[in-house]
């Protein structure tokens, strides 16, 4: 704050009056009460002493010769500025249409010829009071203007650092269609999605409680934990785990996060869906049938690791099929009565679909049509998911995160999972991660996720545990076939499946041998093969380890798989040109 304008120091106070005797007479009693008094004869000499020194307060005659105090208060309060100035006229007016030009000038009251002592210092001292409270106020107005253009760059650097983590992913994937608004920079919404390593994609959809900077620090977090591990191959339960001890930890009693993740397999024309908050998400079939994806468990954030259930649905689907999730942000909508958007209103809107709209579509338009202009009164965030072939997402797992880490080149591995591990650990997110250190293999992640992920789903699922892939060849036998495997792993015992990798070096690029082996009674997988078609379920990963290797064989009845698997460097550079054009 200015020193100069402090409130103990003598006010500085410009008269301007024609009066010799009149302009006398006031500067000496002012100086007798204490303040500064500078003169003018006239308005124009005013202006310019005003222009020079300034003052606290300016004393103006109504009628002056060169210029009249009229013009000169115009001139005054324009060369003040912000700066509050009183300006008190002299005049022995008494005409209202006179009085209320002086105040129309600039003019803020009256000082009625002759004067009277008591009458000046009263009214200099009450505008010496507004003086000071207009100042205090603009000096605080300009702490809060400066202190929230601060904020405002803070935030908009911490918000491209957010996006930096909190990443769109693969969002502009051509089968999914979404819409985040946000009521602030930061908000409480997430919305991610990751190409997993084995094809397929996981999303998420989140809502934390609350709004702005606190409801987004949690997706920080979130974020880190979701894109890293969908990337190295965990599947979307060891992420819910991941996730739901995380935010126990760091956030605060009463603040959690209602959220859906998303495990689509379109190879296997598959979700995976877990719910814990969200309003029901809506699986529309082509023939327009609807099914609920309903809410079936508590928010991320609430349970313990021992307490937390992160298994999900499955829901086998066909291309075409569309699966529709969103935020409570929808439901709150509200209109300009004040109500709600509402489930039935939801519900309403998707009568459309069978007129060929889109479900998105469908539902923004209700939203819009039911809310007019306006302003929403929460973070709205709708997400549209179409199942599709997986040739028609070709590219999109070039999104996969890579590690600047150089590894081995030439080495080999024994790795073996047991018993009860079989059910509670899945061993590929390491195994890849191994094979991952070679330089030359991380591009090609997603094929080296399937034949691990192929070959130990056989070891397991038909050798240790002996379930059949002809059971997947219905609706039934689909469902049965996963509540039969949940069934067998609980009870598994006295089993192993062992992994041993080998890789070297060659003079192209390099060679990766997997060895599979299980502790299970066999299974005839010349059979499986036989059977195995395109566009069915039994033998799919035979033919897919067929196709990634250069060589597949079987020895111990089906026990003990190998496959040769050849990377070359040209693949690897035109993969990385592509990356950095």
């Amino acid at each position: 704050m200015d020193d100069s304008l402090s409130d103990n120091r003598p006010l500085k106070i410009l008269i301007a009056d024609d009066s010799d005797s009149d302009r006398l007479i006031l500067k000496t009693l002012l100086r007798r009460l204490g303040h500064e008094v500078e003169d003018a004869r006239n308005g124009e000499d005013a202006v310019g002493i005003f222009r020079k020194s300034g003052a606290d307060i300016v004393l103006l005659d109504a009628l002056m010769p060169v210029m009249d105090g009229m013009e000169a208060a115009r001139h005054i309060k324009a060369l003040a500025g912000e700066r509050l100035v009183p300006l008190i006229f002299l005049t022995s007016l008494s005409d209202a249409d006179a009085l209320v030009r002086c105040l129309e000038a600039g003019g803020d009251d009256f000082l009625t010829k002759p004067y009277n002592r008591i009458i000046i210092e009263a009214k200099i001292n009450a505008f010496n009071r507004m003086r000071l409270m207009h100042r205090t106020l603009s000096h605080h107005r300009d702490v809060i203007r400066d202190r929230n253009r601060q904020l405002l760059e803070e935030q908009e650097v911490a918000k491209r650092v957010f996006d930096n983590v909190a990443h769109t992913g693969c969002l502009d994937a051509p089968n999914i269609r979404y819409h985040a608004s946000p009521m602030s920079i930061f908000n409480g919404d997430v919305l991610f999605a990751c190409p997993r390593p084995a094809g397929g994609m996981h999303i998420l959809v989140g809502d934390f409680t609350g709004h702005g900077l606190p409801a987004a620090i949690g997706a920080m977090p979130v974020a880190e934990i979701f894109y890293g591990m969908t990337s190295k191959g965990f599947s979307g339960s060891d992420v819910l785990r991941e996730i739901n001890q995380k935010l126990c930890r760091i956030l605060p009693t009463g603040m959690f996060c209602c959220a859906a993740l998303i495990q689509a397999d379109f190879h296997l024309n598959q979700l995976q869906i877990w719910n814990g908050g969200l309003p029901d998400g809506v699986l529309i079939r082509k023939n327009c049938v609807f099914e609920s994806i309903a809410s079936r468990h508590l928010p991320l954030g609430v349970l313990g690791a021992t307490r937390f259930d992160a298994v999900m649905e499955v829901f086998r689907t066909e291309p075409g099929d569309t699966l529709l999730m969103m935020t409570d942000g929808v439901m709150e909508a509200e209109n300009g009565d004040g109500e709600m958007y509402g489930e039935e209103r939801v519900k309403r809107s998707l009568d459309d679909v069978s007129n060929g709209r889109s479900p998105f579509d469908a539902v923004m338009a209700g939203i819009r049509s039911f809310t007019g202009k306006r302003p929403e009164q929460d973070d709205v965030t709708l997400l549209s998911l179409e199942m599709a072939e997986e040739s028609e997402l070709a590219g999109v797992s070039d999104g996969l995160q890579q590690s600047a880490l150089e590894g081995p080149a030439e080495w080999h591995c024994v790795y073996e999972i047991q018993d009860r591990s079989l059910e509670q650990f899945s061993p590929l997110p390491l195994l890849l991660h191994i094979c991952m250190e070679v330089p030359g293999l991380r591009h090609k992640s997603g094929e080296i996720y399937t034949l691990l992920a192929e070959l130990y789903t056989n070891a397991l699922e038909h050798g240790v545990l002996g379930l059949s892939s002809d059971w997947k060849t219905t609706p039934d036998g689909f469902g049965r076939y996963y509540a039969e495997r949940e069934r067998l792993l609980r009870a598994v015992s006295d089993h192993f499946i062992r992994f041993t990798l080998t890789h070297t070096m060659t003079d192209r690029g390099g060679q990766l041998t997997i060895v599979c082996e299980d502790s299970g009674s066999g299974f005839n997988y010349l059979d499986v093969s036989a059977v195995g078609s395109e566009s069915g379920y039994s033998g799919r990963g035979l033919m897919l380890l067929q196709k990634l290797g250069r060589s597949l064989s079987f020895g111990e009845y089906g026990t003990r798989a190998e496959i040769v698997y050849d990377w070359h460097f040209s693949e690897v550079a035109a993969r990385e040109g592509r990356a950095n054009t």
